[in-house]
């Protein structure tokens, strides 16, 4: 076997200096070489050659001045150009000059940033000392305007004294505040004692309002001014407690209405009832005016931006608490109060709208939760260790058990109210869970170009990838688990299909770590050292045993998986460095040492992948054997039928890969060559479905096209 005669020369430093400009002189010099023999060959083309000196002479004076010119304007381009450098230098010597004057500067006043300081510690005294000034004089009457409010409650002057309590009230609540803002919450207990007879004058008020109401009827008769005063109170403080239930205090709030409304309806059962007619069903009555005003109370609640407690509280309490035995179905009101009979809290229309409004929330939380989870899973791909590992020695993080116990929870806590809301949340959790996955991948992506910047770095690369691939393994099988039946949990096609793109992105990531390996091995192939017996494949085995050993920290089927690929890869790889045209068959001799060697290599790589559990029939390297078939044939008039069988094993292959085999074997004549493509062509193939492909990922480099003369012929 032989090496064409051009590598052979040694590559001067000029060459590897310029490489265009010798192939371009080459090329130059074989066109002048190739129109001087057709002139010598024709002698009645001599007489013009006066006339062919004259124009190369005025073309090449022409081209001279043109270059001249050119320079020139370089020339005068990169005078102005050094004239600005030189003007930006000046200019930016001078700017640091100021910078070092300000900086002086600023270093000269920081004496007198300290005075500024503690004049500023001083205004700040000033502002909180004129705040507490402007408050004295209401703080010295709180005792007079209590006075003044009992003397109004037994004046009956009830919403004037209402007026007044309201004002005290918000004096000691801005009081409160001020002092819980500025650290001083050991002084709240002094301002609650010197507001103390708030509490009496709040309960004697409501003594009041109670006793107008408890005779009202009599009261509109009588006195209905006053009767409107304490419709006019107690509506306000309904409003002020209905404001209260936006926020944390809604548990509280349904907590006392259940208490308060059971209580209520004990005493109208157990008294009332004995004391007015019995057709006044007054027990019914006031069962009915209760639910109709908590309907409305509702509502007007859910008109409210709630968040998701407040929404889950709400629909627990409308659907379950209400009708139970802890409430409007409590022993003490039954049997007169008929359960059965009220109805529903929320239509089913409120319901759903209710079920969708607590959908968003949670998704909004879960998302949160979940990017927060990514962000600590992508910090810990570049710690200086390795990841955990479970029980059997399998590469894992805890990204998996935290995202599925989180959407489980959820789920969980959905159930607990409605069958629909449990359906509605199992299916916003697998969107959530699809959406994760693909902003995984992108972590993936991201931390594979930090790879390629500094392959040191993660310095634990390949373990934390080999860990996401079990992480995978585990949300994959946990899925199914989620849902509420979990008999018939199937996974959805879109999550599967996103489990599996985030499986087949840790997988191509690790086959180009492999890759980046193999390939400065590969590159040495075919040569004359290799020929001679080199240990180039010994080595390649080395570096695949390392990464099997690293594969093998993953479960199962995704370690089969990388096996299969790797060796796919090794294979092509292989394949691909033969196709290179580095090299051509100079003699029967060289295509024997090719045959043996290509044997060697082929068994040797074959073995190893048998050892690391891989069958030689999901094996790809059978392909160099078959190549070598080829080579190793020694009457080029058979290679049709020869070529025939290769196809029909491998219909992947193409023109450009045999015609690059048969250049490979350096005996092939055109006839045979052109017989040989004919035959394909007349033999088109058909890709079976299981059929993995190896030749159309191999690219042949396109051959280099004849230099030629303009308005001339190729040679």
């Amino acid at each position: 076997m032989g090496l064409p005669a051009e590598d052979e020369r040694p590559a001067s430093p000029r060459d590897d200096e310029w490489p265009e400009a010798e192939k371009a002189e080459k090329l130059a010099r074989g066109a002048a070489l190739k129109w001087a023999s057709g002139v010598f060959y024709c002698p009645e083309k001599l007489e013009g050659l006066g006339q062919y000196r004259s124009r190369e002479t005025q073309r090449n004076s022409s081209i001279q001045s043109r270059l001249k010119s050119t320079v020139q304007s370089y020339l005068e381009g990169v005078s102005a150009g050094l004239e600005q450098l030189r003007s930006a230098a000046q200019e930016v010597q001078s700017v640091c000059q100021d910078l070092g004057a300000a900086r002086w500067a600023l270093l000269d006043s920081a004496d007198r940033f300290q005075g500024l300081q503690q004049m500023r510690a001083l205004m700040a005294e000033h502002v909180q000392l004129a705040s507490v000034v402007q408050v004295l004089p209401q703080l010295f009457s709180v005792h007079e305007v209590f006075s003044h409010t009992l003397q109004l409650l037994r004046g009956q002057h009830l919403l004037e004294a209402h007026a007044k309590l309201m004002m005290m009230e918000h004096l000691r609540d801005d009081i409160l505040s001020q002092l819980h803002l500025r650290g001083l919450s050991s002084a709240q207990a002094t301002v609650l004692s010197y507001f103390g007879g708030l509490q009496e004058l709040n309960e004697s008020l409501a003594k009041q309002l109670w006793d107008i109401v408890g005779s009202s009827l009599q009261l509109v008769r009588e006195d209905p001014v006053l009767f409107v005063t304490a419709e006019t109170i107690t509506g306000a403080h309904f409003r002020a407690a209905r404001m209260d239930t936006e926020g944390p205090g809604l548990a509280r709030h349904l907590a006392a209405l259940q208490k308060d409304i059971v209580s209520e309806l004990r005493v109208v059962k157990d008294l009332m009832v004995q004391c007015v007619p019995a057709h006044y069903n007054i027990l019914s009555v006031c069962t009915a005016t209760y639910h109709q005003a908590l309907i409305s109370h509702l509502q007007d609640i859910l008109r409210e931006d709630l968040d998701k407690q407040a929404l889950f509280l709400l629909l627990e309490w409308a659907l379950h608490v209400y009708h139970s035995p802890e409430m409007m179905g409590h022993p003490d009101l039954l049997p007169e109060v008929d359960v059965s009979a009220l109805g529903p809290l929320m239509s089913p229309e409120l319901v759903e709208l209710t079920e969708r409004k607590y959908v968003v929330k949670v998704k909004a939380s879960v998302l949160v939760w979940m990017q927060r989870t990514l962000e600590v899973e992508f910090k810990e791909w570049f710690r200086e260790e390795e990841p955990e590992t479970d029980h059997k020695g399998f590469f894992q993080s805890a990204l998996p058990v935290i995202v599925m116990q989180m959407l489980n929870e959820n789920i969980q806590v959905a159930s607990l109210i409605t069958d629909s809301l449990q359906q509605k949340v199992y299916n916003m959790a697998l969107e959530e869970l699809e959406a994760f996955l693909g902003r995984l991948r992108e972590a993936l992506v991201q931390c594979g170009k930090e790879h390629q910047k500094d392959r040191t770095i993660p310095k634990y690369y390949v373990s934390y990838l080999l860990a996401m691939l079990n992480n995978n393994l585990a949300l994959s099988s946990s899925v199914s688990s989620l849902h509420p039946d979990t008999a018939h949990g199937e996974v959805p096609t879109s999550l599967r299909a996103a489990l599996d793109r985030t499986q087949k992105k840790a997988c191509q990531l690790l086959l180009e770590e492999l890759l980046l390996d193999l390939q400065p091995l590969c590159l040495q192939l075919p040569s004359r050292k290799w020929l001679s017996g080199s240990q180039l494949v010994s080595s390649m085995c080395e570096v695949i045993d390392k990464y099997a050993k690293d594969f093998s920290r993953v479960k199962k089927p995704v370690f089969t998986l990388l096996l299969t690929e790797s060796e796919l890869l090794v294979a092509s790889q292989y394949l691909r460095a033969l196709m290179q045209k580095k090299m051509v068959c100079k003699s029967e001799e060289e295509r024997g040492q090719l045959c043996d060697r290509l044997l060697q290599d082929a068994t040797q790589l074959r073995e190893l992948f048998c050892g690391l559990g891989l069958d030689r029939s999901q094996q790809s390297l059978e392909a160099i054997f078959a190549l070598r078939e080829l080579i190793c044939l020694k009457d080029p008039a058979l290679l049709g039928l020869e070529v025939l069988g290769f196809i029909t094993k491998y219909p992947d292959v193409s023109d450009e890969h045999i015609s690059t085999l048969l250049d490979l074997r350096g005996d092939v004549s055109k006839e045979v060559r052109h017989m040989v493509l004919e035959m394909m062509a007349q033999h088109p193939q058909v890709l079976p479905e299981s059929y993995r492909p190896i030749f159309s990922t191999i690219l042949v480099p396109a051959p280099e096209l004849p230099f030629c003369l303009r308005k001339g012929k190729c040679a």
